[in-house]
């Protein structure tokens, strides 16, 4: 009984050490297509309409820089992202609509970036690969009539180094 326990064990380890099939890891880009800043920073997940990372904008209520929970699926999927990728670096860009002063707004669009800077830290992604800015009302659209298209304005967008 020993000796065919023996045999069997000596036989399955000599068909696992002549296995053949190569392992191949499909989440990363291979060959030389790809180059060593894309499979570093996996950039085609960035840009595939498909993935959570294709969206980058965060909206805010009216006069406030809480981020809302709906967003919270939107910052983890960020957070992990430049988490699992230390060569990362992401922009928080704080906007706001028109109304108001402009030292208001450029005020309150970098208290909304920094808002969504201190979730993603608290998800995991580093603070020296987050920089926040604020344009205030610069990139508002100036033609806005009713509050849906105030509500356009009021946000924070995402955009990353190297894209």
């Amino acid at each position: 009984m020993k000796k065919s326990l023996f045999l069997a064990s000596l036989l399955s380890l000599f068909l696992i050490g002549c296995s053949s099939t190569p392992i191949v890891d499909v989440s990363k880009p291979a060959g030389p297509s790809a180059s060593n800043d894309e499979k570093d920073l996996d950039l085609a997940s960035l840009r595939d309409p498909n993935n959570i990372l294709s969206k980058r904008s965060i909206y805010f209520d009216y006069d406030k820089d809480v981020v809302k929970a709906e967003y919270k699926d939107l910052l983890a999927a960020h957070a992990q992202y430049v988490a699992s990728h230390p060569k990362a670096k992401m922009t928080l860009t704080g906007n706001t609509d028109d109304r108001g002063s402009r030292e208001y707004n450029v005020s309150l669009g970098q208290k909304r970036s920094v808002s969504v800077k201190k979730s993603m830290n608290v998800l995991g992604a580093q603070d020296t690969q987050i920089e926040t800015v604020s344009f205030g009302e610069e990139r508002a659209d100036t033609n806005c009539k009713d509050d849906a298209c105030y509500g356009k304005d009021r946000r924070v967008d995402i955009s990353y180094e190297k894209e």
